[in-house]
């Protein structure tokens, strides 16, 4: 086949009618065929040639070109394609390398394979046009809520028809058990577009935390316009969710709002979530109030609040533990999620349980360390000493506000206090050294002859040692693991070191190695605290 006077403006109509068809741009319907007619251009003068094709926009003429690039001697490679300088003088005037010639070629006959392979290059560059435009049209669409059309379900997962493409809600994006059948509409949210070989893949999903919150955004005008802020929202898809609200306006309730009149507003979202049962709660800034508020039904006694380990103790009565903790465990659950806290829930019996068997192992640490009897070191840890450091380096007059407890006695207790804990420090530092530690930790400023026996049971032995110890691998942490934290016990945890005081020994001891330059520590935290200045000036 030959591209003809007759069918020059065929070709071009084509291609506007495959363009059309698949909303994609006709010039690169005409490209491809330009790169289709190149590559059966070359397979009847040869490979190595350079061969390219142009199409004219108007008229659908075809032309064929051969391009030969100039290049240096020892350079020249494919002489079909190239040629050196002096070979160019008979075809330029003055070549230099990397100047081209071209010349127009006669236009091929197309065989059946030709032809063939042309449609196959044509094929691919408009499947690839298409999917392209597919990914511009739906990656800045991620996190929105989207309506589609069900076309069929494979092994559990759900295809949907979204109008320009196909996309996929996985089985475990499904609330509950629903099922769906061809044609059904649905509504889902998009959680993720990404490129992938086969094509843009887009993923769904109506079990997402976003997706109530977008639902609810469409449903309450005043989130949409800012006026409430949606903070947090944790679900248990299809059975119950919570969601955390606060309102920026002191004239509108957040949870009010998000009921409205008599419900309709939260009840059109349980019936998109299969029935789904929502707690509305107002967020507050202070934890504990916020996460009493987050366990409702239940009532709360008490709450202690564990900021660094980022977790939380509730004491609530007998009769609301069931309440509290709900089925399975979902209403402490959620709360937890809601408020990004470890939960503990105990009774008020438990917790007074608890209290009495900590004030009677303190009890027995002085009993046993200060030889003294049992009323009298009942009365040190009802006044709040609950070990012997603070015993012995407390100020004096802490100790002569204790019923009985005068000047002399006062001092005595201090004397025994210091005594054991020297003999303590003195054990802890032999030990320390038989394990092989060096004078270069055993001088650093900081650690007490129990940490360093605690660093050397684990194999830290030297400044250097410590020096290249992660701040959690010494306080401490947690990590998320699987949607769960997780502890990650620090090897001075029992002596209660922040990370911050972590960070700060660490850093010096690099600093003390020559590791680290105290002047680019200085210019780090002036930076942190015009970035802090800057914060405050714009709050």
């Amino acid at each position: 086949m030959a591209i003809t006077s007759a069918n020059q403006l065929e070709l071009l109509q084509t291609a506007e009618a495959v363009a059309r068809e698949k909303m994609i741009d006709p010039n690169l319907v005409v490209e491809a065929m330009e790169e289709s007619l190149a590559r059966a251009a070359k397979s009847r003068y040869g490979a190595e040639m350079d061969i390219r094709v142009s199409i004219d926009r108007k008229t659908g003429r075809a032309t064929f070109t051969r391009v030969r690039t100039v290049v240096e001697d020892e350079e020249l490679e494919n002489y079909q394609a190239e040629f050196t300088v002096e070979q160019a003088k008979q075809y330029l005037d003055d070549p230099k390398v990397g100047d081209t010639f071209v010349e127009e070629v006669p236009p091929v006959e197309m065989g059946r394979i030709a032809a063939q392979s042309a449609k196959q290059v044509i094929l691919q560059k408009v499947r690839e046009a298409e999917r392209d435009r597919q990914f511009e049209e739906f990656k800045d669409r991620a996190g929105t809520i989207i309506n589609g059309l069900v076309k069929r379900e494979e092994y559990g997962n759900v295809i949907v028809d979204v109008g320009a493409g196909e996309a996929i809600l996985r089985r475990n994006e499904k609330i509950g058990r629903e099922s769906y059948r061809p044609n059904d509409r649905i509504r889902v949210y998009i959680k993720d577009v990404r490129r992938e070989q086969r094509g843009p893949q887009i993923f769904l999903s109506r079990t997402a935390p976003e997706f109530m919150a977008e639902l609810f955004k469409m449903e309450v005008p005043e989130i949409y316009d800012g006026i409430i802020e949606i903070k947090a929202v944790a679900r248990d898809p299809g059975s119950r969710a919570k969601i955390a609200v606060i309102s920026y306006d002191n004239s509108i309730d957040p949870v009010g709002a998000c009921v409205g009149m008599r419900g309709s507003r939260v009840q059109a979202v349980v019936n998109e979530l299969q029935g789904e049962k929502i707690d509305i709660i107002p967020w507050n800034e202070d934890q504990p109030t916020f996460l009493v508020n987050a366990l409702q039904p239940a009532e709360v006694s008490k709450v202690v609040l564990d900021e660094e380990a980022g977790k939380i103790e509730v004491v609530v009565p007998e009769e609301q533990l069931s309440l509290a903790i709900g089925r399975r465990g979902q209403n402490v659950r959620l709360a937890s999620q809601l408020t990004g806290l470890d939960i503990d829930i105990m009774t008020e019996e438990q917790e007074s349980a608890r209290r009495q068997a900590e004030f009677e192992l303190r009890t027995k640490l002085f009993v046993d360390n200060l030889d003294l009897d049992e009323f009298f070191a009942q009365l040190l840890v009802s006044e709040g000493f609950s070990n012997l450091e603070e015993v012995a380096y407390v100020e004096l007059d802490e100790l002569l506000v204790i019923d009985g407890v005068d000047e002399d006695t006062a001092n005595e207790l201090q004397a025994r206090a210091r005594d054991v804990l020297e003999a303590q420090n003195k054990a802890a530092l032999e030990s320390a050294r038989a394990l092989g530690v060096e004078d270069s930790l055993v001088e650093f400023e900081g650690l007490t002859p129990q940490m360093i026996e605690a660093l050397a049971k684990d194999d830290v032995k030297t400044l250097e040692d410590f020096a290249t110890c992660a701040d959690w691998e010494l306080a401490g942490g947690w990590t998320t693991v699987d949607g769960e934290r997780v502890k990650d016990d620090g090897v001075l945890e029992p002596f209660d070191v922040s990370l911050e005081e972590a960070q700060q020994l660490i850093m010096t001891a690099r600093v003390m190695l020559g590791w680290v330059d105290p002047a680019d520590l200085e210019a780090e935290a002036e930076e942190e605290l015009d970035a802090e200045e800057a914060e405050e000036t714009e709050v």
